[in-house]
């Protein structure tokens, strides 16, 4: 007889349990695993939720996905569509996944990007005054944009990496300090030289060096694409050859699980930590650009982008893998673009969202707990069905 009979369980139960703990303790199936066991304990806590505001769950859900472009509105106003709310939606998914592939890049090196609100927010203020202002052709507007944002979120992620390397400064502090002095600065300088009269915002850039395509018309619908989504996914692309098929990625990987069996074997730690700021400073400033010049065409002073905050959840909940956080991204950009059009149908508080998001942190940041556990209870029952089958002898 099995032990689990003897015990009175069910068999069935008690291999459905062992193989729960298996796929969440797994080296090959953990990463996927934990992440939508994440998403789900987070789905249950904002059902009980929304029940506790009185809302029905499912009609939340699906407020959510119509807002976002999922699915299709009783109504629309002129010119507008589901597609139109979905071109939108890729329109801020687009520097979402920059800034989540910005964390992850740091987090693989073993650092904790969290300035990335502030790198996007220098990247986009100096494009738009350098490029947002002048007049040049889209074909040379754009470009620069692109370029002035890769330059300016490089360097701040490189002095951020050189403090760390030269002077022991916690990355953490510094970027904390460099977002202080980015809101202060450019938020002084757009009242002073850029502010628009009426909005207190800085002045719209030109239509030339947004990086959207405006006034595509489409059976009656007025589309704008967002050339961002593009440079996101190529950046996606590019993080991930990077990571799993160069020498680069290697090294990047090696100093973020040990740094001084990393520096052992030859790596110097210090040129690949202020490459990994570099990497995720340019990414910080792609997501910059393509929010403040793309999504956006204005600043508003003394403002970070909350979106640079959120994205610290969705490289977690992607577990740091760049295909990874392009769904993390997905999700996670589904309730926050979602959220006014729940509000406005059901009454409910936009910041529903945002605990959402939050829930979807906290699980994803013990993903490494889970798994630890996992394991434990595994060999447990590994080592309590070796007892009983030696008892039965």
């Amino acid at each position: 007889m099995s032990g689990s009979a003897r015990r009175g369980g069910l068999p069935g139960a008690s291999t459905a349990w062992t193989r729960f703990l298996e796929v969440m303790s797994g080296d090959k199936t953990s990463h996927i695993a934990i992440p939508l066991f994440s998403v789900a304990l987070s789905m249950v806590a904002a059902s009980l939720l929304l029940l506790a505001l009185g809302e029905n769950p499912l009609v939340a859900m699906a407020a959510f996905l119509r807002g976002s472009g999922f699915m299709v509105k009783p109504s629309y106003a002129g010119g507008q569509s589901a597609l139109t709310d979905f071109l939108s939606f890729l329109g801020i998914l687009a520097p979402m996944l920059l800034a989540a592939l910005s964390v992850a890049a740091a987090l693989r090196a073993g650092m904790f990007n969290i300035g990335v609100a502030g790198q996007m927010l220098a990247a986009g203020y100096v494009a738009t005054i350098l490029a947002g202002y002048a007049d040049m052709a889209p074909a040379l507007a754009r470009p620069l944009v692109v370029l002035l944002g890769l330059s300016v979120g490089a360097t701040m992620g490189a002095a951020v990496g050189f403090l760390k390397y030269r002077f022991n400064i916690h990355e953490v502090v510094s970027t904390i300090m460099f977002n202080y002095i980015t809101s202060y600065v450019t938020g002084f300088l757009i009242n002073t030289h850029y502010s628009d009269a009426i909005t207190r915002s800085s002045r719209v850039c030109s239509r030339a060096a947004r990086l959207t395509v405006t006034g595509i018309d489409v059976g009656g619908l007025r589309l704008t694409f967002p050339i961002g989504i593009l440079i996101a996914l190529a950046a996606a692309a590019i993080m991930k050859f990077v990571l799993d098929r160069t020498t680069v990625g290697f090294e990047l990987k090696a100093v973020g699980l040990n740094r001084d069996a990393a520096r052992y074997a030859g790596i110097s730690v210090g040129r690949v930590t202020v490459f990994a700021m570099s990497v995720s400073g340019a990414l910080a400033g792609l997501a910059g650009v393509t929010y403040y010049l793309g999504y956006y065409n204005n600043i508003m002073p003394k403002t970070l982008a909350s979106l640079g905050f959120d994205a610290i959840a969705v490289a977690l909940l992607g577990n740091l893998n760049p295909v990874g956080s392009i769904f993390s991204s997905i999700l996670v950009t589904i309730f926050q673009k979602g959220s006014v059009y729940m509000s406005s149908t059901l009454g409910a508080p936009q910041e529903v969202a945002s605990v959402i998001t939050s829930v979807m942190l906290l699980f994803s940041a013990c993903g490494a707990c889970v798994r630890f556990h996992a394991a434990r209870m595994l060999e447990k029952l590994a080592g309590r069905g070796g007892s009983d089958e030696g008892g039965g002898g």
